[in-house]
């Protein structure tokens, strides 16, 4: 994977719907984007009591196929019943019953989600997130986005029982801006969504029910939620009194499980983490198709978290995780989780990861046709150039000696760069070079400090900040407890 100095703060937002975070994202307006990861895991379902059966242990191994060495937390195939359902040890099954048989059309309050309404809405995925889904992939997600398009329709449906509507002009609006996204006109869009696939009005039909659930919300849910001056008084007397404690930043795909089927969604997950360790796609693209927490819109972002907030077992992964590993399968209330760490902190304590470089990046790019005996000599003669450097001030002469292009980046953060940089370049002094690192096919790098900006120390949010992420976190509580009891009052019925 290419890396240079000119790499993207991390960021993004919220989409209301689950399929199309990357690709409608700041294209429609967000009235509630999840704050915290308590507000985000709200679809899962309700922690029960625990049995007396024991936890099973967790162990360290790394799943085959792995192409690094991430952490892993992998637990036996035991699982206490815990769902609160009086289900027989023994159980047996009477009948057909295999949900991969079913056709992917359904009638949701007597409105009709054919097979070709899902199938563009796969392809919008498959788009959206530049896949290359198999067949098996492709009949695997077809369940899942079956699933979501019930649950926009149910959105919509409820939407316009508080007078909800989007008109015509603005779902056109929204869907020329998330053309211009694409670098594309609303007819080229069009096109370019044929080609996929998909269609227009599948992308214009997932904007509505993102607006519709948002609107309803804002009319319906948020008008009732209040936070008052001690609880905020209270979180930040918490803060404070958590100012050094470390903070997790972790993604996450949830795959929930019975006692029924527990093996086979255990068997899956590790399928799911032998895949994501061979890195063909990132953990976001897994977490938006496979998991069935709130979370998916967000790729599995569970944001900044404290392990105290988290269930034990996955507190107890995050706490033995390095950056940039990946754990799992971890047994949790009412299934499994597979976590990836993408970075920690300390709470209000300024990181020497937050600092800001100055930083000039030397790359020297191998013609074509190049072998590995070439490539691997000119590596070293750009090694032994970049190991000479006097300070950033003779970066263009070296370059220009060895054929080497120069960048100049004074904005980037230790944090945003790869964690195998990170270390490197929390020890460089300023005029050092990084060790060369690259590829064959897209030529070696080396990175130049030519100065730092170290990090202030970290404050505690205003009343006003924790406020509004307590309103979030309320609104969306309540939005997936509506969305809950529309999915046990609909009238659902097979094709």
């Amino acid at each position: 994977m290419k890396h240079d100095v000119r790499l993207a703060a991390r960021g993004g937002r919220v989409i209301g719907s689950v399929v199309l975070a990357a690709l409608a994202a700041g294209a429609i307006a967000q009235a509630v984007p999840p704050k915290s990861a308590q507000g985000r895991r709200g679809s899962r379902p309700a922690p029960t009591q625990p049995t007396s059966a024991p936890a099973p242990q967790a162990s360290a191994q790394s799943a085959p196929g792995a192409q690094s060495a991430p952490g892993q937390t992998v637990q036996d195939q035991s699982v206490p019943d815990n769902t609160g359902l009086d289900i027989p040890t023994n159980l047996q099954i009477f009948g057909k019953v295999d949900p991969n048989v079913r056709k992917p059309t359904a009638i949701v309050n007597d409105t009709v989600i054919t097979g070709t309404d899902v199938d563009q809405r796969v392809s919008l995925v498959a788009m959206a997130n530049e896949a290359k889904l198999s067949s098996e992939d492709r009949e695997r997600l077809k369940l899942q986005v079956l699933r979501q398009l019930i649950d926009e329709t149910l959105q919509i449906q409820e939407a316009k029982t508080a007078d909800v509507v989007i008109t015509p002009a603005e779902l056109t609006q929204s869907y020329d801006a998330v053309s211009k996204r694409f670098n594309r006109t609303p007819a080229a869009m069009r096109t370019y969504l044929r080609e996929s696939g998909s269609s227009e009005r599948s992308l214009k039909r997932q904007i509505e029910g993102e607006l519709a659930w948002q609107r309803y919300l804002r009319k319906r849910v948020e008008p009732f939620v209040n936070v008052g001056d001690e609880e905020v008084k209270s979180i930040i007397d918490r803060l404070q009194a958590a100012k050094g404690t470390d903070e997790f930043n972790l993604k996450e795909i949830y795959l929930a499980a019975t006692p029924a089927n527990s093996q086979q969604v255990y068997a899956n997950a590790k399928q799911i983490l032998q895949e994501i360790q061979k890195g063909a796609q990132p953990f976001d693209y897994y977490a938006r198709q496979f998991s069935e927490a709130s979370t998916r819109a967000v790729g599995g972002d569970l944001g900044w978290i404290r392990t105290a907030t988290l269930p034990s077992q996955l507190a107890e992964a995050a706490t033995s995780m390095q950056v940039g590993q990946v754990a799992g399968p971890i047994e949790v209330s009412g299934g499994y989780s597979i976590l990836y760490l993408t970075d920690k902190r300390q709470v209000l304590t300024a990181d020497p990861r937050d600092a800001k470089l100055s930083l000039k990046q030397l790359t020297l790019r191998f013609p074509p046709n190049t072998d590995q005996a070439q490539a691997t000599a000119r590596a070293q003669a750009f090694a032994k150039a970049t190991q000479e450097l006097r300070g950033c001030g003779t970066v263009e002469k070296v370059a220009a000696g060895i054929g080497a292009d120069v960048v100049d980046n004074d904005t980037v953060r230790i944090r945003d760069l790869p964690p195998q940089l990170q270390e490197v370049m929390l020890k460089l002094q300023v005029g050092e070079s990084s060790p060369p690192f690259g590829s064959a096919e897209q030529g070696v790098r080396a990175l130049v400090l030519c100065g730092r900006d170290e990090a202030a120390g970290g404050s505690v949010p205003n009343s006003q900040q924790i406020q509004g992420q307590l309103e979030q976190q309320r609104v969306n509580l309540r939005a997936q407890q509506k969305l809950r009891d529309l999915r046990r009052d609909a009238v659902v019925e097979y094709r």
